[in-house]
């Protein structure tokens, strides 16, 4: 009874359109005020602040600063010239330009947002002078800023391994082969759609001349900073060097370093004002965070994780079965809900279950975060065609028409990161 009354809650405060942590104090509550169980309000809030009082979750506003020091940066124009100068002389080689940008981007900034709002500023206005549809490009680094929550370091990582207790390195060395799984389908169908539709192949020579005048080693000189960021980052993880938490103040300082010293992209002035978009950024995210771990204790004390449990492993008897509703279930999820919540709230519920299925949890989280992640491109709540929406002055649903082949081809690469758990797992056995 607990149980269903926490979730009816919850689901109900969501469908009248309350905040994701307004409907989690609102679920966690009920139980207590109205049957007298999963506690009482003081533990409730007690839980929360314990559920903040932690070091590791630090790593979430640092890689949220780092990101957004490397979007004002200028690090995009860096990359995409660099990916450029070897793709842009094939057939819809700079839209793959576009989406290798948005895969080392990610490896920067750790969030999809970021990730299209910082390729997307400057890729759909190039890309539209040199005869690519306007709609059409703000849908291609729509649903390629996904990458940005795939490929590591990835703040969903840090929330997914902060409600379970997986370890983050692990889970960001789980995120490279399916990260480039799906850059490389994007890529495909772009290729295809070039081959289709055609390119102004006057413009892109160009362009490419240009490129070639300025040189290779003048454009490595140029994006190097930015290409050793996750090598900095990433390395210090998996040598022992720092933790997770250390890697992402790391991130910022060596954002800072580049930005003011060597691109000279920004000033000591600029420095306040990127600290309030951070804040902006995680505060609501932050309050999430916070009563999600009030919201697991009531769900644990209520025995609610023990039904949901029972109810899988009384249905299903196979963790490819389990793997195929998760998939459908939070695909769906994803068009509503924004990633962090629906990792922090659902994840510590559904992964008891799965792993007496033996649904390893690193692989699981792979799966889910890219679930997920093709969500931020989906309708009708869908952050980053809002993004990249306001970026090419077009309407979301508009940039969402035109986005839905690319989701096709992230579809295709999402049933080989699901059903071939090596993908997700072989690295993070190496370490």
């Amino acid at each position: 009874m607990s149980a269903v009354l926490i979730f009816s809650v919850f689901l109900l405060a969501i469908a009248i359109s309350l905040p994701i942590g307004i409907s989690m104090i609102l679920g966690a509550t009920a139980p207590i005020a109205l049957l007298h169980q999963g506690g009482t309000m003081g533990q409730l809030l007690h839980n929360a602040f314990s559920g903040a009082n932690s070091t590791p979750i630090l790593a979430v506003p640092l890689f949220i600063l780092g990101g957004v020091i490397m979007a004002k940066g200028g690090i995009s124009r860096k990359l995409f010239d660099f990916f450029a100068f070897f793709a842009g002389r094939f057939t819809g080689g700079l839209p793959c330009a576009v989406i290798l940008t948005c895969l080392f981007y990610g490896a920067i900034s750790g969030s999809g947002p970021a990730t299209t709002a910082a390729v997307g500023a400057m890729c759909v206005p190039f890309l539209t002078e040199l005869g690519y549809d306007r709609t059409w490009s703000a849908g291609l680094v729509a649903v390629a800023g996904g990458l940005g929550v795939i490929i590591p370091p990835s703040i969903p990582f840090v929330l997914y391994s902060l409600a379970t207790g997986v370890s983050t390195g692990k889970l960001f060395l789980a995120g490279i082969l399916p990260g480039f799984l799906v850059g490389l389908a994007l890529m495909a169908y772009a290729v295809i759609y070039c081959l289709h539709r055609g390119e102004d192949k006057a413009k892109v020579q160009e362009r490419m001349a240009e490129l070639s005048r300025r040189g290779f080693w003048k454009l490595l000189k140029e994006s190097l900073w930015a290409l050793l960021c996750p090598v900095i980052v990433l390395g210090g993880i998996y040598t022992g060097f720092t933790t997770p938490t250390e890697a992402a103040a790391v991130s910022v300082f060596y954002a800072l370093l580049v930005s003011l010293f060597l691109y000279h992209t920004m000033t000591v002035r600029d420095i306040l004002p990127l600290l309030r978009e951070s804040v902006h950024t995680y505060g609501g995210l932050a309050f999430v965070l916070a009563f999600a771990t009030a919201f697991g204790r009531v769900l644990s004390m209520t025995r609610a994780t023990r039904v949901v449990e029972s109810f899988i492993l009384g249905n299903f008897t196979s963790g490819i079965a389990v793997l195929t509703v998760l998939v459908v279930f939070f695909l769906l999820l994803g068009m509503v809900m924004d990633t962090g919540p629906a990792i922090i709230i659902l994840v510590p519920v559904l992964l008891p279950a799965c792993k007496k299925l033996g649904i390893d949890p690193v692989h699981l989280g792979v799966v889910l975060v890219s679930c997920l992640s093709i969500g931020l491109a989906t309708p009708p709540f869908g952050l980053d065609l809002f993004v990249a929406g306001n970026i090419a002055n077009q309407q979301p649903m508009r940039v969402a028409k035109k986005s839905v082949p690319f989701l096709c081809a992230f579809l295709v690469a999402l049933l080989g990161i699901t059903y071939i758990p090596w993908l997700s797992t072989w690295l993070p056995s190496l370490w």
